[in-house]
């Protein structure tokens, strides 16, 4: 017997207010109750809007004129205020600090029940059963802002299931997580879907990461309109993602690329359980002996060094204890390690927001102690993992050349720089919007284009490619690269993204408590399984697939590929 879909949409348009075109046209999408689903498309094709129409905040905070049917359990969305809808979808933003609204994580956890008007006795007892479910019972006292990226979207998802919604919806969330955190994450929510029997949606560019755990479907979105809506193996199967500005799991690409017929591989979203034949293993083996290898930079000289740093907040234990970096001239280095293990606190230390206990840093010849944030600012560009803390104008133009105003920069050069930035950064169709009107990722690009239109010497990124999908990322971080090579500009990374280190980062820095753990190529790192496991990282599924084939060199099979991939995005943009 057929079962009724829990959410349903026939033939949905949307059209924002002041927008010419509608966001969403034509929308048919029907999901049983238990399924989980995988939301994807590139950015700006409409995930974002679909996903505030399903928790309702479109048309209630976001105007706009809306046709179509929508039902969710059972109910007409036309019928449903915000509230109602609440009790029906609970939603976890890709930023939990947006969500929280109490001092410690029980008031957070209790806060709809309070609304309920529930008995105090209830509260509490719901608190501790969630906070028994979500492994979380000794961080109740806490308060939500100090825990790490994992804890707090478990006080996120605590906060919203303990009303009972049968719909949990999660946008990017893994896009703050560290890897292992992340795949922790999706395990978590893949025991919840299962033994509540939720049905789930997760909205997110982060397809590999996202499959560590089974879906039932991946639904992907261009312009406003499905392109995919199928089986996860069957969408590997085809070229849809890629060919629509997605990663898809590095295994997938080797794999096609190498010459396997992939149409004849079943679970081939579970790299584990995917039978290769001898002729299979023979090609890809053969193919990437072919690769060429890669080069290695000489002579690296020493430009951003810091030596016997010592850094605590008050009242808490130190840091960082006599703690040595350097980076040399010309490199673009990741800085990696799991959530609050200190490397925000360096970078403030670099830019001169936090001040050492004790310790030097040095910029070529010059030392950095004495000069202010300001100053240091000259020479190193700093743009933070939230876009909203550094966009201070209304329109995209103004906010990119903000910078070169102050700076008493012509209006010619201006408009000549910020023209190149916008084209690069794939914000000049955009530079006349307002930036609220932008996604996230959007908005990151905004801060990253206002930054790199300075020309720094030392360019430092906070997870540069959150938010973004392959087409961006890849056009982004080219220009880096390039920028990097031919420019002589220096580029530090702090990043949780495992491909984006492997595939653009000459070294990589690896942070444990405070402590450098490793400092060595991204290969090494990410071959190395203790280090991985320590360091709250996760080994590329392109390692996993040398063992499964037989392909000794792990390291200069993963150097070999990135480098090919690179040159496949360069190649698509000659």
């Amino acid at each position: 017997m057929p079962t009724t879909p829990i959410i349903s949409l026939k033939n949905v348009t949307f059209q924002y207010q002041n927008q010419s075109e509608p966001t969403l046209k034509n929308i048919d999408l029907q999901i049983k109750p238990g399924e989980k689903v995988l939301l994807t498309g590139p950015s700006g094709s409409g995930k974002s809007t679909l996903g505030n129409l399903l928790n309702g905040v479109i048309p209630e905070e976001f105007p706009g004129e809306l046709s179509g049917q929508l039902m969710i359990n059972g109910k007409n969305l036309a019928e449903l205020d915000l509230t109602a809808l609440s009790f029906e979808v609970g939603t976890v933003l890709q930023d939990p600090d947006a969500q929280f609204v109490a001092l410690t994580v029980a008031e957070d956890i209790a806060f709809a029940l309070e609304n309920d008007n529930r008995f105090v006795d209830e509260l509490h007892q719901r608190v501790q059963q969630w906070a028994e479910i979500l492994q979380m019972p000794d961080l109740l006292q806490q308060k939500p802002q100090e825990l790490s990226g994992g804890q707090k979207q478990r006080v996120a998802l605590a906060g919203v299931l303990i009303d009972d919604e049968p719909i949990l919806l999660l946008d990017e969330p893994l896009a703050n997580l560290d890897p292992a955190a992340g795949q922790g994450s999706m395990e978590l929510l893949d025991r919840l879907a299962q033994e509540r029997g939720l049905t789930v949606i997760v909205i997110d560019h982060r397809i590999e990461e996202a499959l560590h755990v089974p879906f039932d479907r991946i639904v992907v979105l261009k312009d406003g309109q499905f392109i995919a809506n199928d089986s996860p193996t069957h969408v590997l199967q085809s070229d849809v993602l890629l060919s629509n500005g997605l990663r898809e799991p590095l295994y997938v690409t080797a794999l096609k690329d190498a010459g396997v017929d992939v149409s004849g591989l079943d679970h081939l979203d579970k790299l584990a359980d995917i039978i290769l034949t001898p002729d299979d293993k023979s090609k890809l083996i053969n193919w990437q002996q072919r690769l060429p290898r890669v080069q290695v930079k000489e002579d690296p000289v020493p430009l951003l060094n810091g030596n016997g740093l010592t850094f605590g907040y008050p009242g808490q234990r130190m840091i960082f204890e006599n703690f040595n970096f350097s980076i040399n001239a010309g490199e673009m280095v990741a800085l990696v390690g799991q959530n609050g293990t200190g490397k925000t606190t360096l970078i403030n230390l670099i830019t001169g927001f936090l001040q050492p206990q004790s310790g030097h840093l040095t910029l070529g010849d010059r030392s950095l102690d004495s000069l202010s944030v300001k100053e240091r600012a000259e020479k190193i560009g700093y743009v933070l993992q939230d876009p909203n803390q550094m966009i201070s104008k209304t329109m995209v133009f103004d906010e990119v050349v903000l910078g070169l105003q102050l700076r008493g920069i012509s209006q010619e050069e201006q408009e000549q720089r910020a023209k190149r930035i916008l084209q690069v950064t794939g914000l000049y169709p955009f530079r006349n919007w307002p930036i609220s009107a932008l996604s996230f990722g959007q908005k990151k690009r905004v801060t990253i284009a206002a930054v790199l239109v300075l020309q720094p010497q030392v360019l430092i990124l906070d997870e540069p490619t959150a938010g973004q999908d392959l087409a961006h990322y890849a056009k982004m971080m080219d220009f880096l690269r390039k920028m990097n090579r031919q420019l002589d500009v220096t580029v530090l990374m702090v990043t949780h993204d495992m491909n984006l280190m492997m595939s653009y980062a000459d070294r990589t820095l690896v942070l444990d408590g405070g402590r450098l753990l490793a400092n060595s190529k991204p290969a090494e790192v990410l071959t190395d399984p203790a280090l991985v496991q320590q360091a709250h990282l996760s080994q590329l599924s392109l390692q996993k697939l040398a063992d499964k084939v037989g392909i000794a060199d792990a390291i200069t099979f993963a150097e070999k590929f990135s480098a090919y991939e690179r040159g496949k995005h360069d190649a698509r943009r000659v």
